[in-house]
């Protein structure tokens, strides 16, 4: 009987809390209708970005109340109003989830009284429960239906509140968007790492290697010897520029993926790092059936380099983990260091280079890319946890 109690008392104040939120509404509403006149008047359409925003802001704190109760997020879909006056006013009256607040308003001014209903089951409740539970030794009859109501109540908001298609579409819309402009800076600044890592390392190479064998040419009839010598530092250039192209390569596709795959080229990082790094993989062995896509594998492979680069440069941690894992959806990647953290809010490992290419932000671009989702955590002191979900299909 006492946990029944309490499941309708937690029910009642559920109740409550909803019935004071459809009050307030109850009071909005003459701000909806000094809204609308003023609008339609002109002069106050200043006025109508800034009430929706204050909708949204209430069907906010109904979306928290529902999850609260249900344990299930419920999510929401806007379109920023932001911008001029004219394009506040078109954002704000052409934006589906308007339309979506404005529906459940309205619904909400009738079955938001649902507390009114639970008022009487209590006095009721307590009678007809107590005999039952106490003297019958049989199921509660009365309270339960309060913790109905508030589930009731919870059903319909929930049904309501939900984004519609159109939001989502809209939604997604404006991220893949984002992520397109992010995938082509991305793709930018690798070209332009490229052709500088070209034009600084093997170029110059190749620049003095075709030099020296032309001072050889010239002095192969005359000065044997100084030819000889020539073409010793000619051959070291052209190992020397050869290293370089290869560190270019490596620099576009590892060919250790190729080789060994994820879980093989991942392990050789870590035990080429200038700290202990524990590894542990799960499903991705060459035995655990397919491959993931190249890009993938890619993906991953330098989100594990950048994260353990700046834990060793910057976090002063002697040690790492890195756990590899095949989900249903894809491969997730989770670097964890016991360095100082921070590492989102400040110092180098949060800074870019100039061309945009490492740094939490290039790993962020080329997670974007794939359509995948990339955390940080990283509190003052540390750990710093980096955690990465890439989609493919399997």
């Amino acid at each position: 009987m006492s946990a029944t109690v309490r499941q309708a008392w937690r029910a009642t104040l559920q109740l409550v809390v909803a019935a004071a939120m459809a009050f307030g509404m109850y009071l909005f509403i003459t701000v909806l209708l000094i809204t609308a006149v003023a609008t339609l008047a002109v002069v106050g359409a200043w006025m109508l970005p800034e009430t929706v925003i204050l909708i949204r802001r209430i069907a906010g704190a109904k979306r928290h109340q529902v999850a609260a109760w249900t344990g299930r997020a419920v999510p929401e879909a806007y379109q920023p109003i932001e911008g001029t006056l004219r394009e506040r006013l078109r954002i704000a009256v052409r934006d589906p989830g308007t339309r979506t607040d404005a529906r459940w308003m309205l619904a909400y001014y009738v079955y938001g009284a649902l507390f009114l209903l639970a008022v009487p089951l209590w006095p009721l409740g307590l009678v007809v429960d107590g005999t039952r539970c106490g003297l019958l030794r049989r199921d509660a009859l009365v309270l339960p239906l309060i913790s109905r109501l508030a589930d009731l109540d919870a059903h319909w908001s929930e049904a309501l509140l939900k984004p519609s298609p159109g939001a989502r579409l809209a939604e997604r819309v404006e991220e893949l968007t984002v992520t397109r402009a992010d995938a082509i800076a991305a793709h930018g600044a690798e070209l332009r790492r490229i052709e500088r890592d070209l034009h600084d390392g093997a170029q110059a190479r190749l620049v003095s290697l075709s030099l020296r064998i032309g001072l050889a040419r010239r002095a192969y009839d005359s000065d044997p010897e100084s030819a000889r010598g020539l073409l010793l530092d000619a051959q070291e250039q052209a190992e020397a520029a050869l290293t370089e192209l290869r560190h270019v390569v490596r620099g576009i596709h590892p060919p250790i993926l190729t080789d060994r795959g994820l879980a093989g080229a991942v392990r050789a990082l870590a035990a080429a790092g200038g700290i202990e790094v524990a590894v542990d993989v799960s499903g991705l062995e060459d035995s655990d059936g397919p491959r993931p896509p190249a890009a993938v594998e890619a993906a991953a492979y330098f989100v594990v380099a950048e994260a353990l680069t700046n834990a060793a440069k910057h976090s002063g941690c002697d040690h790492a983990e890195v756990h590899l894992t095949r989900t249903a959806r894809g491969v997730a990647v989770r670097v964890r260091d016991d360095g100082r953290g921070g590492a989102e809010a400040s110092g180098p490992a949060a800074t870019p280079s100039t061309t945009g290419g490492s740094g939490l932000l290039g790993m962020r671009r080329r997670i974007a890319a794939l359509d995948g989702h990339m955390t940080v955590t990283s509190p003052v002191g540390g750990p710093t946890v980096i955690e990465v979900e890439l989609p493919c299909v399997w």
